[in-house]
């Protein structure tokens, strides 16, 4: 099977990841964002108040050199439950995911194993590895370990590494009516996902109400550093602001700037939005020709497909496939097809 992912190196955004590092380094905005976006009712059982950041101590050099990860732990009962928050900002949808969080998640409990950071009855703790992606593509890459895996004979099945991690894809979630209101991450997304200074200034007026007491200057701190260094560079290219070290010195810079920005914003806007609609048209195709071969050559060929359709962007050669699924006779032909076209 072709890999999914190009061999050749990919851009990062290290003031992006850095950015939303300053952030995800206060506990509250961890806290919102396991009680905001984690499914499930177990996330009540956890004890909030316990949330702390690991030391980088017990951490190898393998996670401390990482540039865009955080760990967190809680209590979860009498024993702790990891974070592993993985910020992932880069140019390309990295197609090897599942992969990359195995790794990780193994480094952190091979150095948990060796300063014996284990369970009351003496075993690893559970890890939750969390991707938050913001990145104006819908994300297409596989969420679990099986689909990048060859199938094998069924005696190996035993054998075969299972790894899922959950995606928080920002743009998405911004757009989700039944997000939080008042939760710092959600707040965060919406500021992502504006489209007009006006809507930019009334989510910073509800974040400067959120972060008044004073021991949440850090925070307000940290927004501010966010917004002066990642979110206006985004909207507003080549405009000079001067570095703002507090939330409410970034509402009354909107406020004074408001109409001047207002024209300059929705174009940026409408630029954004018409690439993010032009991959949201790509995605459905794909999604698309994945059905139709789960119901002409059955769900494994279907499973192949995906990582190799994740890699097709061009509407044009994503068209010609569809003439050539409905054409194969076969699964193996159309598997052969694919992996020419990526």
């Amino acid at each position: 099977m072709k890999p999914p992912a190009p061999t050749t190196p990919r851009r990062r955004e290290p003031t992006h990841d850095s950015g939303y590092k300053l952030l995800y380094a206060h506990a509250a905005m961890v806290r919102d964002l396991l009680t905001g976006f984690v499914p499930g009712d177990w996330v009540h059982s956890l004890d909030l108040s316990t949330l702390e950041r690991c030391s980088g101590s017990y951490v190898t050099e393998d996670l401390r050199d990482r540039a865009d990860d955080l760990i967190w732990r809680l209590r979860w009962g009498e024993d702790w439950l990891y974070v592993y928050l993985l910020l992932e900002f880069q140019s390309t949808i990295d197609a090897w995911m599942a992969v990359r969080i195995q790794t990780y998640i193994g480094l952190l409990y091979q150095d948990l194993i060796r300063a014996e950071q284990l369970s009351a009855h003496g075993r690893l703790p559970p890890v939750l590895p969390i991707v938050l992606y913001n990145g104006a593509q819908v994300w297409n890459a596989a969420e679990t370990l099986e689909p990048l895996i060859e199938p094998a004979p069924s005696v190996l099945a035993d054998y075969r590494p299972q790894q899922a991690y959950l995606l928080l894809d920002e743009q998405r979630l911004a757009k989700v009516e039944q997000a939080p209101t008042r939760n710092l991450s959600a707040a965060l997304f919406r500021l992502e996902a504006s489209r007009s200074a006006e809507d930019a200034l009334a989510i910073v007026r509800a974040l400067v109400d959120w972060l008044k007491e004073p021991e949440q200057s850090s925070l307000r701190r940290a927004f501010a550093v966010w917004f002066g260094r990642v979110f206006l560079p985004k909207r507003l290219p080549g405009v000079s602001v001067t570095p703002m070290n507090d939330l409410s010195e970034v509402y009354h810079m909107l406020a004074d700037n408001v109409e001047t920005w207002t024209d300059q914003w929705k174009q940026q806007g409408l630029e954004q939005g018409l690439e993010q609609g032009l991959e949201e048209g790509r995605e459905t195709t794909r999604h698309i020709l994945s059905r139709l071969a789960r119901r002409r050559f059955g769900p494994e060929v279907a499973e192949q497909s995906q990582p190799l359709l994740a890699r097709i962007s061009d509407p044009d050669q994503l068209e010609e496939l569809a003439d050539q699924l409905l054409l194969s006779p076969d699964g193996d032909t159309w598997l052969t097809q694919l992996k020419r076209a990526s």
